[in-house]
């Protein structure tokens, strides 16, 4: 190696601190990804610069932000053309483990996804974690941060905390940064539970599907104007959702309604999940 570092005209030390910064730098761009995906998603003709302005990275200066961005494909594209959804920049080190899978309870999928959300000066951001089997939001968490410990991590402990989930437990998510960083799957592995990841937004269209709910049809027709505010507004929310909005694929029952059936020796309902739907069968 020393003859590497010679080779290089470095020091091992300055080899190691660059290669410490890459991999952070790599790791906070992974957690901001999928967040500017949103944003695209949203606001198709926003520029680059406008979206730098938006997110406000105190970890990245405005040109690299714009070439990242245009290196993911980000650019503004003319109406005709869509921006990419597989993320170069993204290393999936988990399979997706919701193909074909059968569910027959509570517990068994948990999905989840991280979504922005503007109050006046500020963008936040909102995790949540959805049962798959009865739709019922399992924990979340609202930060000013994407880090990990702000965001996933909070959300996820909470869940385990109020679910107390059997070992063996799916978490799937998308290739967000913070679904695999080392605080989580030290979680992750010691609540015995499977890390399962999409290559995209279709690959996790469920999760995707619950911010929507939260964000357009309840959080925003409130305006919060502080984070305070937004925080006690979004537990609110998903207490409604949870125990008094029917789901036309709940047999127009809440979620809470919902995942009493399964203690009903009646009947037994069964979900197959695919990458972008549930299909249902009950068995009489």
């Amino acid at each position: 190696m020393n003859a590497l570092y010679k080779a290089l005209n470095t020091s091992r030390q300055a080899f190691h601190q660059r290669r410490q910064r890459m991999l952070k730098m790599h790791k906070l761009k992974t957690q901001i990804l999928p967040i500017i995906e949103q944003w695209r998603l949203d606001h198709p003709g926003m520029s680059i610069r406008l979206l730098y302005d938006q997110l406000r990275p105190s970890w990245i200066g405005r040109d690299r932000f714009e070439a990242f961005c245009f290196e993911e494909g980000f650019k503004v594209q003319q109406s005709t053309n869509k921006f990419k959804t597989t993320r170069s920049a993204i290393h999936n080190p988990f399979p997706n483990l919701l193909q074909d899978r059968w569910l027959t309870g509570v517990n068994q999928v948990w999905v989840s996804d991280i979504t922005y959300f503007q109050i006046p000066k500020q963008v936040t951001y909102i995790t949540i974690l959805l049962d798959l089997w009865s739709r019922f939001i399992v924990g979340h968490q609202v930060s000013v941060s994407l880090h990990t410990v702000h965001s996933t991590l909070p959300a996820l402990r909470k869940a385990l905390q109020s679910r107390k989930p059997a070992r063996g437990l799916i978490l799937h998510s998308d290739g967000g940064g913070q679904y695999y960083s080392h605080q989580l799957l030290e979680v992750t592995k010691k609540h015995g539970v499977q890390n399962s990841m999409g290559r995209s937004v279709y690959e996790n269209a469920q999760a995707e599907r619950i911010h929507h709910t939260i964000k357009n049809q309840y959080l925003k027709h409130y305006h919060p104007g502080t984070l305070q505010e937004l925080k006690e507004l979004t537990k609110a929310v998903i207490f409604r959702y949870n125990f008094e909005r029917p789901h036309a694929s709940l047999q127009k029952r809440t979620p809470a309604q919902y995942e009493k059936l399964q203690s009903l020796p009646s009947k037994k309902i069964i979900h197959k999940t695919y990458a972008t739907k549930t299909n249902i069968l009950i068995l009489k």
